[in-house]
C-alpha cells in the first residue's frame, strides 16, 4: 500500500459518490476508486471519469443498489461491469477479474476478491493503483512513484502483458506522450517492438482511437520517434511515416492546440481515402483529412487570395492547410491566414438553380455548369457581384454560347 492520498479530489465528497459507496460497502463488501481517477488526481490533472471496482458480484451489484433506490445498468456483465446511474451520471463498477486465459484480442476472466490480483491484470503501474473513499491509495506495483519519475511501466513481465493483448502495444505509447519524461521504458519498447506482429489481430477501431489519442498530446513527437524506430509506425500505415517536427514546432509558435487530424494528415503518407479505410475513420474525420491532402502550399499570397481559398475550404480546413504550409516553410504567411481565417464570415453565392432556370437556363446540367462558372466569377471579384450582376452575366454566357 502506498503512503499516497488524493486529498485535493473534489470527487472524494461528490454526494453521489458518496451514495455509492454507501449502497455497495458494508458486511465484508468493499468498493475503491480505480484506474484513470487515481493516476490523474495524483498527477494533479483533470478527472474525467470515476470509474470503480468491488469485491461484490455483478448481480449482488445491481441488488444492492436497487435496494438502495439506485438504478443500474447492466452495461457489461459479461466482464463484470455495472453501471450505477445516480443524478443522470453513470459510475462503472466492475468486480474484482483476474485472467483465466487471453489470446491477443479479448481475454476470459474469473471473479475474485483478491485486490491485488486484480491490479496484477492491468496494463501500466500507474493504471494499477485504487483508493478507498476516503482517498488513501493502494499501490501494488510502484504506481504512484512511477507517474513521479514520469516511467510508464508494464506492470510484470512486459512481454506476458503484450501477448495478452496487443493494443497495450499502442496503449503504452499513448500513456507515454501523455505521462512520459525523458527516455521511454527500455524493458516496455524491446517487448513492444518483439511484438509487433500481433497488431494485425487489433481491430481497426481500435488502433484508431489510440492513434488519435496519442496525437492529441501536447508533444508526441519523441514518442512517435520511438515507435517509428521500433518499427511500430510502418505496421500501422504500411509505409515510412513523415517527421512531425516542424509542425509541432508551427503549432507552438502560433499557440495552436493539440489536433489529431492535423497531426495525421502529416504523419502518414497515404492518401485519404486509403487512411480513413485502414483506420475506420469516422465520417467527419475521413471528410477534414480529405480537405488535407498535400501539396499543403498553394493557399495565396494576398488577402482576396485567401477569402477565395476560406470559401472553398472552409475555415477548418484553411486554418489546418496554413500550419501545415508553414511546417512545409511557408512561415512568413502564416500569421496574416490564421488572422484572416479568425476574421472570416462564410459567404453564400447570391445566386441559385431557381433563379437562373427564371432567366431561362434549362434545367439538368447547364445549370449545374453555370452556377459552377458563376461561383468562379463570384470570386474572382472577391465576392462582389451581386444577384443582378450574377443574372446579367449568366444570360451574357449564356447568349455568348448561343452566338458562337
Amino acid at each position: 500500500m502506498s503512503t499516497a492520498r488524493l486529498a485535493d479530489a473534489p470527487w472524494l465528497s461528490d454526494p453521489s459518490v458518496a451514495a455509492l459507496f454507501d449502497a455497495l460497502d458494508g458486511d465484508g463488501a468493499e468498493t475503491r476508486f480505480v484506474g484513470g481517477a487515481v493516476r490523474d488526481a495524483l498527477s494533479g490533472r483533470q478527472v474525467a471519469d470515476i470509474d470503480f471496482a468491488t469485491t461484490l458480484s455483478p448481480a449482488e451489484t445491481s441488488r444492492r443498489l436497487a435496494a438502495a433506490g439506485l438504478k443500474a445498468a447492466p452495461t457489461g456483465l459479461a466482464h463484470g461491469t455495472v453501471t450505477a446511474v445516480i443524478d443522470g451520471r453513470g459510475f462503472e463498477i466492475t468486480t474484482l477479474r483476474q485472467d483465466v486465459a487471453t489470446d491477443g484480442r479479448h481475454a476470459v476472466v474469473a471473479f475474485t476478491d483478491d485486490w491485488r490480483a486484480d491490479a496484477a491484470r492491468r496494463d501500466f503501474t500507474i493504471n494499477a493503483m485504487s483508493a478507498d473513499r476516503v482517498g488513501a491509495v493502494y499501490d501494488y506495483f510502484g504506481g504512484a512513484a512511477d507517474l513521479a519519475a514520469g516511467c510508464v511501466r508494464f506492470v510484470g513481465v512486459p512481454a506476458d502483458r503484450v501477448r495478452e493483448d496487443y493494443l497495450r502495444i499502442l496503449r503504452f505509447f499513448r500513456f507515454h506522450a501523455w505521462y512520459g519524461a525523458g527516455e521511454i521504458d527500455a524493458a516496455g519498447l524491446a517487448a513492444c517492438k518483439n511484438g509487433v506482429e500481433g497488431l494485425v489481430n487489433v481491430s481497426s477501431e481500435r488502433v484508431r482511437m489510440e492513434l488519435l489519442r496519442l496525437l492529441s498530446a501536447p508533444d508526441p513527437t519523441a514518442t512517435l520517434a520511438a515507435m517509428a524506430a521500433a518499427d511500430i509506425l510502418p505496421a500501422l500505415f504500411g509505409v515510412e511515416a513523415r517527421d512531425i517536427r516542424s509542425l509541432i514546432a508551427v503549432e507552438r509558435s502560433v499557440d495552436a492546440p493539440p489536433d489529431p487530424i492535423l497531426r495525421l494528415a502529416a504523419l502518414a503518407p497515404l492518401r485519404a481515402e486509403v487512411l480513413a479505410e485502414r483506420l475506420r475513420l469516422s465520417r467527419a474525420e475521413a471528410s477534414a483529412l480529405a480537405k488535407l491532402a498535400p501539396p499543403w502550399t498553394g493557399l495565396g499570397e494576398t488577402a482576396a487570395d485567401w477569402r477565395r481559398a476560406l470559401h472553398r475550404l472552409g475555415c477548418a480546413a484553411f486554418r489546418r492547410r496554413a500550419l501545415l504550409a508553414a511546417a512545409s516553410g511557408e512561415t512568413e504567411r502564416l500569421r496574416g491566414r490564421l488572422q484572416a481565417s479568425e476574421a472570416w464570415t462564410p459567404r453564400r453565392l447570391p445566386v441559385n438553380g431557381r433563379d437562373l432556370i427564371n432567366a431561362g437556363l434549362t434545367h439538368g446540367p447547364e445549370v449545374g455548369a453555370m452556377l459552377q462558372a458563376l461561383e468562379d466569377y463570384w470570386l474572382e471579384r472577391d465576392f462582389a457581384p451581386g444577384r443582378d450582376e450574377l443574372i446579367d452575366e449568366a444570360g451574357a454566357r449564356r447568349a455568348g454560347k448561343k452566338n458562337a
